[in-house]
């Protein structure tokens, strides 16, 4: 019996989810799925320049598996680039940590443009007793 596979950690998604050649038309490209496990574990690493221990911990996987989904990852991307095919990123077994948030006082919900980090308190009644929304994906 196959085990069942352990939810990976994902900061957050993507804003562009999907890339393609220049002037060829859709209907004529191939397409290399990314899973947002895979995206995040490129972006932790060569984006923000941590090390697999320090990635692994982040996405609360063990520093093996990181490896696997970081590799992964690379040949995808290497077969987009070299081979002109498109690119869609989606799913995965994953917990994406989403830009909404809930206040616990007034139970205002409300969403947090990317780009300004956490809120530091609610915006309907200033409490500063709030906790970020998760969003589940588990699409392969």
């Amino acid at each position: 019996m196959v085990r069942p596979r352990k939810y990976r950690f994902v900061g957050t998604e993507p804003e562009v989810l999907y890339f393609k050649p220049r002037a060829i038309p859709l209907r004529d490209l191939e397409e290399v799925k990314l899973n947002l496990e895979e995206f995040e574990a490129v972006r932790l690493k060569d984006q923000e320049g941590m090390s697999q221990e320090q990635c692994a911990k982040k996405m609360k996987i063990s520093r093996p598996t990181f490896q696997r989904i970081l590799q992964s990852a690379r040949k995808k991307i290497a077969d987009f680039l070299v081979n002109g095919k498109a690119l869609r990123i989606e799913g995965g077994t994953c917990i994406v940590n989403a830009r909404k948030f809930r206040c616990l006082k007034c139970g205002h919900v409300w969403n947090q443009g990317r780009g300004k980090g956490r809120p530091r308190a609610c915006p309907k009644c200033g409490s500063d007793n709030i906790k970020s929304e998760h969003k589940i994906v588990n699409k392969l």
